[in-house]
């Protein structure tokens, strides 16, 4: 049963949102009972925090490591926005098979989830959302929407019927396939940028200092650009699921309770028009609103014209729009069509037609044989 809002129907949207009693008791997905943390999961989560508070250690400061880190918060964030959630989950755009095997490795860099498994997980969550299904709706509790709902099992996601039914077309790709058959891959991506960010920092710094200084150089390099990055990734993506379930503003009367939240749309480059991204998930993009800037939909729109990206997805009106004028023009063509064939060629449709056996017959050759 769906939890829908308490507010009165006729307050206007944004009061309506604010009314919206997003305390409203949701009990765990019933696959995650009993509770049992996923250690594959817990452990990075746990660790990479930890190493992220590095960053406090005045000897491992540098401003490389914070220019690194700022540039990767948005660039390997994209790679979940456009990668993952956009064209994975939503395919609300074409791109060439290497770019989008390009978006999967920055993807698989934030140690994300594998692409089946994220994408199963995200349509689940529409398909569910905020029903006790939702994998991570808020409404159970804060930090469960947030990441707790990552570190305990839920048996439904894991499943292999989950897959088949919300990931059965990303499965079709080889590349995507090897991912799921080797669980710890996405681990190993995330330990190969590691040693590629530590080798090129170290490489660079001893052009101008010796091994102690590049060690060091090397470590703040990996802490800021790596460590810290992957957090604020995390934390930015996870907002998603939690923040825009709880505060904000909704301009479509959706059936639970996502919210446009300003500040998630900030920092997570215009997901955090969420509301209006539940009422038309297929559309690319998520600015309704002049003022809703979608940062995501215009670098999609610049990459487009390199080639990188076609057929963006248009908001729902525009694509009925486009599908009537389509089916107009298909039922011009055929009427064009109709009245070029000539009359002596026409089928009449109302002409009696001939029987089965007469026309066996007709098609039988004369025989040659008389019978004596």
């Amino acid at each position: 049963m769906r939890c829908t809002s308490t507010a009165p129907a006729t307050a206007p949207a944004p009061l309506r949102s604010l009314l919206t009693t997003a305390s409203l008791p949701l009990p765990r997905p019933p696959a995650t009972n009993p509770v049992e943390l996923l250690v594959r999961y817990t452990v990075p989560i746990v660790t990479v925090h930890l190493l992220a508070l590095l960053v406090f250690v005045p000897v491992f400061f540098s401003w490389t490591g914070v220019i690194l880190c700022v540039a990767g918060v948005h660039v390997f964030g994209q790679t979940i926005t456009m990668g993952y959630h956009r064209l994975l989950a939503h395919r609300s755009f074409d791109t060439p098979r290497w770019f989008e095997h390009t978006l999967v490795l920055g993807a698989l860099c934030c140690l994300e989830d594998s692409p089946a498994r994220w994408t199963a997980t995200h349509r689940m969550h529409h398909a569910h959302s905020d029903e006790a299904e939702d994998p991570h709706s808020p409404l159970v509790t804060f930090l469960w929407g947030h990441v707790w709902w990552v570190m305990v099992r839920n048996r439904d996601l894991h499943h292999r019927t989950n897959y088949d039914k919300y990931a059965r077309d990303i499965l079709r790709d080889p590349f995507y396939m090897w991912i799921e058959k080797n669980a710890w891959s996405p681990l190993w991506f995330y330990l190969a940028q590691c040693a590629i960010y530590v080798g090129a920092g170290f490489a660079v710094a001893l052009a101008w200092t010796d091994v102690t200084g590049a060690a060091l150089f090397a470590t703040s390099v990996l802490i800021w650009g790596v460590f810290l990055r992957t957090v604020i990734v995390w934390h930015i993506t996870w907002s998603v699921n939690s923040l825009t379930h709880m505060f904000g503003y909704r301009n479509h009367d959706t059936e639970e309770h996502s919210q446009n939240n300003w500040l998630v749309a900030l920092v997570a480059a215009g997901e955090g028009w969420h509301n209006n991204h539940h009422a038309d998930p297929a559309c690319c993009t998520n600015q309704h609103r002049w003022w809703e800037l979608d940062v995501t939909y215009w670098e999609l729109r610049a990459m487009s014209l390199v080639g990188l990206t076609s057929n963006l997805s248009p908001r729902r009106e525009v694509r009925a729009a486009e599908a009537i004028a389509a089916a107009a023009a298909r039922a011009k063509a055929k009427l064009v069509d109709s009245a070029a064939v000539p009359a002596g060629n026409r089928v009449d449709a109302n002409a009696p037609k001939a029987s089965a056996s007469e026309g066996a017959r007709e098609a039988e050759p004369v025989s040659t044989v008389h019978s004596s």
